[in-house]
């Protein structure tokens, strides 16, 4: 369980098959920030890029550590089938920490794209479409996840195929804190609704019969 908070940002220096079979997934080794592995013991998890993962070597010394990413993971997400680019990082929620953001899973519901990534005043517009699956559960002033960095909607207009476009404001603190600055028109990014918009669907769409 995460809060969308990120606590680091990392690089992943390298990425290497497991196999040579399209059924077969990547080591992905990733270096975090100094110190940022203090405290992490092996088969603990960390969302990068709002994908829960299980660290399977670290090295706190070197701030280094490696995940498995399945194919099915990477067939399900962005970000985490290349090596070089910059990845939000946020370790798992302990049971007395605050809830600074929301409550997040760290398991990605769909990919959205990246329309409009432009300052505005002090801050930055980020308008993402997000697909057709997705689009019931996003609200105004609703949370979402945004490669793993909880945010909040500010606007939803549905289009007419069946997608939704919603825009984000990222203040400074945001843009210097995570990758998210780095994102431009075109981009892809991983997306997770809101935990307790995903409740309501289902509710909704049983037809009164958890009530009967």
């Amino acid at each position: 369980m995460f809060t969308g908070i990120i606590t680091g940002v990392g690089q992943i220096t390298d990425n290497q098959p497991l196999g040579d079979q399209p059924t077969h997934g990547r080591r992905l080794t990733i270096l975090a920030p100094a110190g940022y592995l203090e405290g992490v013991g092996l088969g603990d998890s960390i969302a990068i890029n709002g994908a829960c993962m299980t660290v399977t070597t670290f090295d706190a010394a070197a701030s280094r550590f490696t995940i498995d990413v399945s194919a099915e993971s990477l067939a399900r997400t962005v970000g985490l089938a290349g090596s070089g680019h910059r990845v939000n990082l946020e370790q798992a929620l302990r049971s007395h920490d605050r809830l600074g953001g929301h409550i997040v899973t760290g398991h990605v519901d769909g990919v959205g794209d990246v329309t409009v990534f432009e300052p505005v005043g002090e801050s930055w517009l980020l308008r993402i479409r997000a697909p057709k699956a997705l689009a019931r559960f996003l609200a105004y002033k609703g949370s979402i996840t945004v490669n793993g960095v909880s945010l909040t909607v500010n606007r939803v207009q549905d289009a007419a195929d069946g997608s939704t476009e919603f825009d984000i404001n990222l203040i400074p603190h945001t843009i210097e804190n995570t990758a998210l600055g780095e994102l431009k028109a075109g981009s892809r990014v991983n997306l997770e609704v809101d935990l307790i918009a995903r409740y309501v669907e289902r509710m909704l769409s049983a037809d009164g019969r958890l009530l009967g």
